[in-house]
């Protein structure tokens, strides 16, 4: 084969005429549009709520730009009657688990009734002087992640009292990963409501359509729904969100790890609560000797109060440069952790007990089965937990694709 420097001067000025000729091509190729979430499509909707009494449920995640939707909305002259608030509060200062008051909002002195307290759901009288009701919450793709039931809950209220529900969809940072297993339905808790697995891999619309389809809401009762799309959206695209979704996930490598390791809240290991990385982390005193890494939980306010194990060290793993390109390939949740640290737990009798935590965590309910404690605790490798969730899994992926609303 010829060296390049042996050829002709016009032979070697025809290469890189291509070669520039390439590269202005490459240069030249359409970028990929950007996701535009529903509740920024505001063209799409603000027609609809001029003139309307207006109700939504929300927490900081409901934005606009950079603006609450709230603040914006008001902003323009739409009439926000009342906000309806879910798990951590409307602006989003309670921490995990902890019950949250009504109240009047000090930033725009609109009502703000919770949802997460003795109500779970808008009373008829709540929704007597509402005329459209609005959902707009980010949501991380895992039945654990208690947005999709507060979903089930208005939707429920709106079909009782014949409002329509408006949905300001957007993505969902795990929307690629369908995986682990269905719920079984005796371990139903507000942890795990629908029989679906821990990854449902849906957007909010599209899970408001499988309730509506599926019959799964109370009576099978049909909530109108008026749906404003992601655009330029796909489920296998990737998507940093601008505001953490929680307290606790405060990261993305928290968000995307967590359809794995919300799985440690069944666990008697701390699981990051008490530092500024949870669900990236995981320890207990008694793995001391098992790993070199350690950390100290500490009590954060609104964030963890009493996390497990407050300080004292803990030793045992830390996934905070777990490559998450690798993750999204695997297309699976990393059932691998909790067997190796189960394995080298000293004290294998209580790996499982949460008796000592204030927070909540129930491996079956979490795992939606009490299949998955019996196979760690028997050695099963992970390929064979794996086998053990089918054909459910494949069944719901079915299910699945009647309620999708993008590739």
């Amino acid at each position: 084969m010829l060296k390049l420097n042996y050829l002709k001067p016009a032979l070697l000025l025809a290469v890189a005429g291509l070669f520039a000729i390439a590269s202005l091509a490459n240069t030249n190729a359409p970028k990929p549009k950007p996701i535009i979430t529903g509740a920024d499509q505001t063209d799409l909707y603000l027609p609809y709520l001029k003139g309307k009494r207006v109700a939504l449920l929300a927490n900081p995640t409901t934005i606009v730009g950079n603006k609450h939707f709230v603040d914006s909305m008001l902003n323009r002259g739409i009439n926000i009657v009342k906000v309806f608030g879910p798990e951590h509060g409307f602006r989003g200062n309670a921490s995990a688990g902890v019950k949250v008051k009504d109240e009047k909002d000090p930033a725009t002195g609109v009502a703000v009734i919770s949802l997460y307290g003795p109500k779970r759901k808008p009373s008829k009288e709540d929704l007597a002087d509402v005329d459209v009701m609005i959902f707009d919450i980010q949501d991380v793709g895992c039945r654990f992640y208690t947005y999709i039931n507060v979903l089930g809950h208005i939707m429920e209220a709106c079909a009782e009292n014949n409002k329509e529900l408006l949905i300001l969809d957007r993505p969902n940072p795990n929307g690629y990963l369908v995986d682990g297993p269905v719920l079984d339905m005796k371990f139903k808790s507000g942890i795990g409501m629908y029989p679906i697995p821990v990854a449902h891999g849906m957007t909010i619309a599209e899970f408001a359509q499988m309730l509506n389809g599926e019959g799964w809401l109370p009576n099978k009762l049909q909530c109108k729904l008026k749906i404003i799309k992601v655009a330029n959206y796909n489920h296998d695209m990737e998507y940093t969100l601008p505001v953490k979704p929680s307290p606790n996930l405060n990261t993305q490598q928290s968000i995307m790890l967590y359809p794995t390791t919300c799985w440690f809240e069944g666990t008697v290991l701390n699981h990051g609560r008490g530092t500024q990385f949870p669900f990236t982390v995981f320890g207990s005193p008694l793995l001391k000797g098992q790993y070199d890494f350690f950390y100290t939980p500490v009590s954060i306010p609104g964030m963890s109060e009493t996390p497990l194990h407050m300080n004292t060290e803990c030793y045992g793993l830390d996934l905070r440069k777990v490559d998450i390109a690798q993750l999204r390939k695997s297309k699976r949740i990393q059932i691998q952790w909790m067997i190796e640290l189960y394995n080298k737990f000293p004290d294998k009798k209580h790996f499982f007990d949460r008796s000592q935590s204030k927070e909540i965590g129930d491996i079956n309910k979490l795992a939606g089965t009490d299949l998955f404690r019996q196979q760690v605790e028997a050695g099963k490798s992970v390929q064979e937990i794996y086998d053990s969730w089918e054909p459910g899994l494949s069944a719901y992926k079915a299910m699945r694709k009647k309620y999708l609303l993008y590739p």
